[in-house]
Protein backbone atom coordinates (compact mmCIF):
# COMPACT_ATOMS: atom_id res chain seq x y z
CA UNK A 1 0.00 0.00 0.00
CA UNK A 2 1.68 3.23 -0.94
CA UNK A 3 2.86 6.01 1.76
CA UNK A 4 0.69 8.68 1.87
CA UNK A 5 2.65 11.94 2.46
CA UNK A 6 2.41 15.79 2.89
CA UNK A 7 4.90 17.82 2.12
CA UNK A 8 5.64 21.10 4.27
CA UNK A 9 7.65 23.30 1.63
CA UNK A 10 6.89 21.85 -1.35
CA UNK A 11 8.46 24.72 -3.34
CA UNK A 12 11.77 24.98 -2.01
CA UNK A 13 14.51 23.08 -2.21
CA UNK A 14 13.89 19.71 -0.41
CA UNK A 15 10.36 20.11 -1.47
CA UNK A 16 11.07 19.89 -4.77
CA UNK A 17 13.96 17.25 -4.54
CA UNK A 18 11.20 15.31 -2.12
CA UNK A 19 8.75 15.46 -5.31
CA UNK A 20 11.51 14.34 -7.48
CA UNK A 21 11.87 10.83 -5.22
CA UNK A 22 8.28 10.59 -5.16
CA UNK A 23 7.81 10.70 -8.83
CA UNK A 24 10.37 7.81 -9.65
CA UNK A 25 8.75 4.98 -7.53
CA UNK A 26 5.58 5.10 -8.60
CA UNK A 27 2.75 2.59 -6.68
CA UNK A 28 5.02 3.50 -3.70
CA UNK A 29 4.18 6.84 -2.90
CA UNK A 30 1.05 9.21 -3.02
CA UNK A 31 1.37 12.65 -2.96
CA UNK A 32 -1.97 13.60 -0.26
CA UNK A 33 -1.30 17.14 0.77
CA UNK A 34 1.25 20.13 -0.86
CA UNK A 35 1.78 23.17 1.74
CA UNK A 36 3.96 26.22 0.38
CA UNK A 37 4.55 29.73 1.60
CA UNK A 38 4.02 32.29 -0.98
CA UNK A 39 4.62 30.24 -4.30
CA UNK A 40 1.56 30.24 -6.18
CA UNK A 41 3.00 29.24 -10.00
CA UNK A 42 5.21 26.62 -8.54
CA UNK A 43 2.71 25.30 -6.32
CA UNK A 44 0.25 24.89 -9.39
CA UNK A 45 2.54 23.49 -10.91
CA UNK A 46 3.14 20.66 -8.90
CA UNK A 47 -0.67 20.47 -7.73
CA UNK A 48 -1.42 19.70 -11.36
CA UNK A 49 1.18 17.33 -11.83
CA UNK A 50 0.64 15.15 -8.58
CA UNK A 51 -2.97 15.52 -8.18
CA UNK A 52 -2.75 15.59 -4.12
CA UNK A 53 -6.08 16.04 -2.14
CA UNK A 54 -5.27 19.33 -0.87
CA UNK A 55 -3.00 22.12 -1.45
CA UNK A 56 -2.37 24.48 1.48
CA UNK A 57 -1.14 28.38 0.65
CA UNK A 58 0.48 30.12 3.91
CA UNK A 59 0.18 33.37 2.49
CA UNK A 60 -3.36 34.40 2.37
CA UNK A 61 -2.99 36.58 -0.58
CA UNK A 62 -1.79 34.18 -2.34
CA UNK A 63 -5.03 31.85 -2.36
CA UNK A 64 -7.53 33.34 -4.72
CA UNK A 65 -5.05 32.95 -7.65
CA UNK A 66 -4.38 29.09 -6.40
CA UNK A 67 -7.74 28.44 -6.38
CA UNK A 68 -8.23 30.03 -9.35
CA UNK A 69 -5.67 27.84 -11.05
CA UNK A 70 -7.07 24.77 -9.60
CA UNK A 71 -10.56 25.42 -10.29
CA UNK A 72 -11.26 22.59 -13.07
CA UNK A 73 -9.67 20.14 -10.46
CA UNK A 74 -11.09 18.35 -7.27
CA UNK A 75 -8.25 19.89 -5.22
CA UNK A 76 -9.44 21.24 -2.02
CA UNK A 77 -7.55 24.46 -1.63
CA UNK A 78 -6.98 26.26 1.68
CA UNK A 79 -4.76 28.84 3.54
CA UNK A 80 -2.97 29.87 6.10
CA UNK A 81 -0.99 28.21 9.15
CA UNK A 82 -3.66 26.75 10.70
CA UNK A 83 -4.99 25.25 7.51
CA UNK A 84 -1.21 23.60 7.39
CA UNK A 85 -1.81 22.19 10.59
CA UNK A 86 -4.80 20.39 9.80
CA UNK A 87 -3.85 19.09 6.91
CA UNK A 88 -0.96 17.06 8.21
CA UNK A 89 -2.38 16.39 11.58
CA UNK A 90 -5.21 14.21 8.79
CA UNK A 91 -5.61 10.66 8.90
CA UNK A 92 -5.75 10.45 5.52
CA UNK A 93 -1.29 11.43 5.86
CA UNK A 94 0.87 8.56 6.51
CA UNK A 95 4.53 10.30 6.68
CA UNK A 96 5.28 14.35 6.76
CA UNK A 97 8.15 16.07 5.14
CA UNK A 98 8.84 18.66 7.23
CA UNK A 99 11.15 21.10 4.85
CA UNK A 100 10.05 24.75 5.25
CA UNK A 101 12.96 26.54 6.28
CA UNK A 102 13.11 28.67 9.12
CA UNK A 103 11.11 29.51 12.24
CA UNK A 104 7.95 29.32 10.51
CA UNK A 105 8.29 25.70 10.41
CA UNK A 106 7.94 24.67 13.63
CA UNK A 107 4.17 24.79 14.39
CA UNK A 108 2.98 22.71 11.28
CA UNK A 109 5.82 20.41 12.05
CA UNK A 110 4.98 19.93 16.35
CA UNK A 111 1.02 19.55 14.78
CA UNK A 112 2.25 16.43 12.79
CA UNK A 113 4.26 15.36 15.73
CA UNK A 114 1.26 15.38 18.06
CA UNK A 115 -1.10 13.62 15.58
CA UNK A 116 1.68 10.63 15.82
CA UNK A 117 2.99 10.98 12.46
CA UNK A 118 6.43 9.71 10.66
CA UNK A 119 8.28 13.07 10.54
CA UNK A 120 11.31 13.13 7.54
CA UNK A 121 12.42 16.28 9.23
CA UNK A 122 14.66 18.69 7.20
CA UNK A 123 13.32 21.88 9.11
CA UNK A 124 16.40 22.10 11.22
CA UNK A 125 14.75 25.13 13.32
CA UNK A 126 12.08 22.68 14.94
CA UNK A 127 14.86 21.18 17.36
CA UNK A 128 17.20 24.48 17.41
CA UNK A 129 14.44 25.99 19.12
CA UNK A 130 12.02 23.59 20.90
CA UNK A 131 14.68 20.14 21.49
CA UNK A 132 13.11 19.46 24.55
CA UNK A 133 9.35 20.24 23.87
CA UNK A 134 9.85 18.31 20.75
CA UNK A 135 11.64 15.27 23.22
CA UNK A 136 8.85 14.76 25.62
CA UNK A 137 5.91 15.10 22.60
CA UNK A 138 7.78 12.60 21.03
CA UNK A 139 7.86 10.45 23.90
CA UNK A 140 4.05 11.11 24.22
CA UNK A 141 2.50 10.38 21.11
CA UNK A 142 4.91 7.67 19.49
CA UNK A 143 5.93 10.12 16.48
CA UNK A 144 9.23 9.17 14.95
CA UNK A 145 11.65 11.69 13.20
CA UNK A 146 14.28 10.29 10.49
CA UNK A 147 16.32 13.08 9.73
CA UNK A 148 16.97 14.64 6.26
CA UNK A 149 19.75 16.59 6.47
CA UNK A 150 22.60 15.00 5.16
CA UNK A 151 24.88 14.68 7.89
CA UNK A 152 22.58 13.57 10.48
CA UNK A 153 21.10 11.25 7.99
CA UNK A 154 24.40 9.72 7.74
CA UNK A 155 24.40 9.79 11.62
CA UNK A 156 21.24 7.99 11.44
CA UNK A 157 22.72 5.57 9.31
CA UNK A 158 25.83 4.34 11.18
CA UNK A 159 23.70 4.19 14.61
CA UNK A 160 21.32 2.01 12.38
CA UNK A 161 22.03 -1.98 13.85
CA UNK A 162 24.41 -0.75 16.86
CA UNK A 163 21.59 -1.38 19.27
CA UNK A 164 22.60 0.98 21.99
CA UNK A 165 26.32 0.41 21.62
CA UNK A 166 28.28 3.57 23.34
CA UNK A 167 29.00 6.16 21.47
CA UNK A 168 32.04 8.26 22.74
CA UNK A 169 31.30 11.02 20.09
CA UNK A 170 30.32 12.45 16.22
CA UNK A 171 31.64 13.98 13.98
CA UNK A 172 29.88 16.21 11.34
CA UNK A 173 31.53 17.21 8.44
CA UNK A 174 30.91 20.46 7.13
CA UNK A 175 31.89 21.68 3.28
CA UNK A 176 33.23 25.06 4.55
CA UNK A 177 31.25 26.66 1.80
CA UNK A 178 32.74 28.86 -0.77
CA UNK A 179 34.67 31.00 1.50
CA UNK A 180 36.83 28.45 3.65
CA UNK A 181 40.00 29.73 2.66
CA UNK A 182 39.36 33.48 2.64
CA UNK A 183 41.10 35.51 4.65
CA UNK A 184 38.69 37.70 7.10
CA UNK A 185 39.83 41.26 5.02
CA UNK A 186 38.60 39.23 2.10
CA UNK A 187 35.77 37.96 4.02
CA UNK A 188 34.61 41.29 4.51
CA UNK A 189 34.06 42.66 0.94
CA UNK A 190 31.33 39.21 -0.02
CA UNK A 191 28.35 39.95 -1.74
CA UNK A 192 25.62 38.08 -1.56
CA UNK A 193 25.96 36.65 -5.08
CA UNK A 194 29.36 35.70 -3.98
CA UNK A 195 27.84 33.88 -0.76
CA UNK A 196 25.06 32.13 -2.74
CA UNK A 197 27.45 30.04 -4.99
CA UNK A 198 27.95 27.49 -2.99
CA UNK A 199 30.74 24.98 -4.33
CA UNK A 200 28.99 21.46 -3.66
CA UNK A 201 25.39 21.31 -2.90
CA UNK A 202 22.22 23.28 -4.59
CA UNK A 203 19.98 24.43 -1.34
CA UNK A 204 17.82 27.69 -0.78
CA UNK A 205 19.24 31.27 -0.50
CA UNK A 206 18.86 31.46 3.09
CA UNK A 207 20.17 27.57 3.79
CA UNK A 208 23.38 28.39 1.44
CA UNK A 209 23.95 31.78 3.18
CA UNK A 210 23.83 29.76 6.83
CA UNK A 211 26.35 26.72 4.96
CA UNK A 212 28.80 29.83 3.98
CA UNK A 213 28.84 31.53 7.68
CA UNK A 214 28.87 27.97 9.14
CA UNK A 215 25.61 28.82 11.23
CA UNK A 216 24.25 25.95 8.78
CA UNK A 217 26.88 23.66 10.75
CA UNK A 218 26.08 25.38 14.21
CA UNK A 219 22.10 24.51 14.04
CA UNK A 220 23.13 21.33 13.09
CA UNK A 221 24.92 20.51 16.25
CA UNK A 222 22.34 21.46 18.32
CA UNK A 223 19.77 19.25 16.35
CA UNK A 224 22.59 16.25 16.49
CA UNK A 225 22.43 16.52 20.89
CA UNK A 226 18.41 16.36 20.65
CA UNK A 227 18.38 13.35 17.89
CA UNK A 228 20.93 11.44 19.42
CA UNK A 229 20.74 12.15 22.89
CA UNK A 230 24.31 13.86 23.37
CA UNK A 231 26.20 16.28 25.07
CA UNK A 232 28.24 19.30 23.58
CA UNK A 233 31.56 18.05 24.15
CA UNK A 234 30.42 14.77 22.08
CA UNK A 235 29.84 16.73 19.30
CA UNK A 236 32.57 18.08 16.66
CA UNK A 237 32.47 19.62 13.36
CA UNK A 238 35.55 18.94 10.37
CA UNK A 239 35.69 21.01 7.39
CA UNK A 240 35.48 18.19 4.32
CA UNK A 241 35.46 20.17 1.26
CA UNK A 242 34.73 17.47 -1.15
CA UNK A 243 31.78 16.55 0.79
CA UNK A 244 32.05 13.13 0.29
CA UNK A 245 31.98 11.79 3.75
CA UNK A 246 28.71 12.92 4.86
CA UNK A 247 29.84 12.34 9.02
CA UNK A 248 31.00 10.39 11.45
CA UNK A 249 30.28 8.16 14.11
CA UNK A 250 33.02 7.26 17.20
CA UNK A 251 32.02 4.51 18.93
CA UNK A 252 34.07 3.71 22.57
CA UNK A 253 35.95 0.83 21.48
CA UNK A 254 38.01 3.08 19.06
CA UNK A 255 36.14 1.74 16.01
CA UNK A 256 34.70 4.99 13.32
CA UNK A 257 31.98 4.51 10.98
CA UNK A 258 31.67 7.30 8.20
CA UNK A 259 28.23 7.19 5.46
CA UNK A 260 29.84 8.46 2.29
CA UNK A 261 27.84 8.91 -0.93
CA UNK A 262 27.96 12.00 -4.27
CA UNK A 263 26.62 15.34 -2.54
CA UNK A 264 22.90 14.64 -3.95
CA UNK A 265 20.12 15.26 -1.10
CA UNK A 266 17.67 12.85 -2.79
CA UNK A 267 19.78 10.20 -1.19
CA UNK A 268 19.01 10.96 2.87
CA UNK A 269 15.26 12.01 1.40
CA UNK A 270 15.01 8.37 -0.28
CA UNK A 271 16.33 6.92 2.74
CA UNK A 272 14.08 8.56 5.39
CA UNK A 273 10.60 7.58 3.62
CA UNK A 274 12.33 4.10 2.90
CA UNK A 275 13.56 3.13 6.32
CA UNK A 276 14.21 0.47 7.07
CA UNK A 277 14.27 -0.56 4.19
CA UNK A 278 16.85 0.58 0.94
CA UNK A 279 15.09 1.18 -1.94
CA UNK A 280 17.32 0.44 -5.40
CA UNK A 281 17.92 3.73 -7.18
CA UNK A 282 18.91 5.60 -10.08
CA UNK A 283 20.77 8.16 -8.45
CA UNK A 284 24.27 9.11 -9.30
CA UNK A 285 26.81 6.88 -7.24
CA UNK A 286 30.01 7.78 -5.80
CA UNK A 287 33.44 6.84 -8.00
CA UNK A 288 36.46 6.34 -5.95
CA UNK A 289 38.28 6.31 -9.46
CA UNK A 290 37.04 10.35 -9.49
CA UNK A 291 37.54 11.36 -5.91
CA UNK A 292 41.47 11.43 -5.63
CA UNK A 293 41.83 13.06 -2.39
CA UNK A 294 39.85 13.46 0.89
CA UNK A 295 40.81 16.68 2.96
CA UNK A 296 39.92 17.35 6.43
CA UNK A 297 41.07 20.65 8.65
CA UNK A 298 39.28 22.42 11.62
CA UNK A 299 36.99 24.91 11.19
CA UNK A 300 38.30 28.40 11.68
CA UNK A 301 35.91 29.75 14.86
CA UNK A 302 37.70 33.12 14.50
CA UNK A 303 36.33 33.76 10.86
CA UNK A 304 33.23 31.73 11.12
CA UNK A 305 32.21 33.12 14.85
CA UNK A 306 28.64 31.43 13.92
CA UNK A 307 29.95 27.89 14.54
CA UNK A 308 30.85 29.22 18.55
CA UNK A 309 27.86 31.38 19.11
CA UNK A 310 25.73 28.03 18.42
CA UNK A 311 27.93 26.09 20.87
CA UNK A 312 27.15 28.90 23.27
CA UNK A 313 23.66 28.89 23.00
CA UNK A 314 23.67 25.06 23.23
CA UNK A 315 25.47 25.45 26.43
CA UNK A 316 22.56 27.49 27.72
CA UNK A 317 20.27 26.01 26.67
CA UNK A 318 16.93 27.29 27.22
CA UNK A 319 15.55 29.95 25.16
CA UNK A 320 19.00 31.06 23.94
CA UNK A 321 18.99 28.80 20.96
CA UNK A 322 15.44 30.10 19.81
CA UNK A 323 17.25 33.78 20.57
CA UNK A 324 20.39 32.66 17.60
CA UNK A 325 18.09 31.72 15.80
CA UNK A 326 15.49 34.88 15.18
CA UNK A 327 18.85 37.19 15.22
CA UNK A 328 20.22 34.84 12.47
CA UNK A 329 17.23 34.85 10.24
CA UNK A 330 16.94 38.87 10.44
CA UNK A 331 20.93 38.68 9.96
CA UNK A 332 20.53 36.94 7.23
CA UNK A 333 17.47 38.85 5.40
CA UNK A 334 19.45 42.07 6.02
CA UNK A 335 22.87 40.83 4.39
CA UNK A 336 21.36 39.32 1.27
CA UNK A 337 19.17 42.37 0.98
CA UNK A 338 22.60 44.08 1.38
CA UNK A 339 22.18 46.24 4.38
CA UNK A 340 24.33 44.58 6.47
CA UNK A 341 27.94 42.71 5.25
CA UNK A 342 29.07 39.16 5.53
CA UNK A 343 30.99 39.80 8.67
CA UNK A 344 28.50 41.09 10.58
CA UNK A 345 26.14 38.52 10.40
CA UNK A 346 27.58 37.10 13.55
CA UNK A 347 27.87 40.68 15.37
CA UNK A 348 23.96 40.83 15.24
CA UNK A 349 23.18 37.34 16.25
CA UNK A 350 26.05 37.94 19.49
CA UNK A 351 24.38 41.24 20.11
CA UNK A 352 20.71 39.89 20.32
CA UNK A 353 22.13 36.82 22.78
CA UNK A 354 23.65 39.42 25.13
CA UNK A 355 20.58 42.10 24.80
CA UNK A 356 17.35 39.37 24.55
CA UNK A 357 16.13 38.10 28.05
CA UNK A 358 17.16 34.54 29.15
CA UNK A 359 14.61 31.76 30.04
CA UNK A 360 16.20 28.65 31.64
CA UNK A 361 12.73 26.66 30.69
CA UNK A 362 10.55 27.88 28.28
CA UNK A 363 7.05 26.63 26.99
CA UNK A 364 6.19 26.81 23.83
CA UNK A 365 4.21 30.12 24.52
CA UNK A 366 7.45 31.78 26.21
CA UNK A 367 9.31 30.44 22.56
CA UNK A 368 6.90 32.96 20.66
CA UNK A 369 7.63 35.67 22.31
CA UNK A 370 11.42 35.09 22.63
CA UNK A 371 11.31 34.50 18.93
CA UNK A 372 9.52 38.09 18.39
CA UNK A 373 11.55 39.80 20.93
CA UNK A 374 15.06 38.76 19.38
CA UNK A 375 13.73 39.57 15.90
CA UNK A 376 12.88 43.17 16.93
CA UNK A 377 16.52 43.60 19.13
CA UNK A 378 18.36 42.04 15.80
CA UNK A 379 16.35 44.69 13.56
CA UNK A 380 17.06 47.38 16.19
CA UNK A 381 21.05 46.59 16.06
CA UNK A 382 21.06 46.60 11.78
CA UNK A 383 19.25 49.38 11.75
CA UNK A 384 21.69 51.26 13.65
CA UNK A 385 24.63 49.18 11.78
CA UNK A 386 23.34 50.77 8.72
CA UNK A 387 23.07 54.57 9.50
Amino acid sequence: MAQRIAILGSTGSIGTQSLDIISRYPGEFEVEALVAGNNVDLLTRQAKQFNPRVVVIGNEKGYKTLKENLRDTKIEVYAGSDAAGAVVSSTAVDVVIASVVGYSGLRPTISAIKAGKKIALANKETLVVAGEIIGQLLKETGSKIIPVDSEHSAIFQCLTGENGNPVEKITLTASGGPFHNWTEEALADVTPHQALKHPNWDMGSKVTIDSASLMNKGLEVIEAKWLFNLSPEQISVIVHPQSVIHSFVHFADGSVKAQLGVPDMRVPILYALTHPRRFVSDLPRLDFRKSHCMTFVEPDLKKFRNLSLAYISLGKGGNMPCIMNAANEIAVNSFLSEKIGFMQMPDVVEHTMDKCPYTRSPDLEHLEHTDMEARRIASDYINKLSK
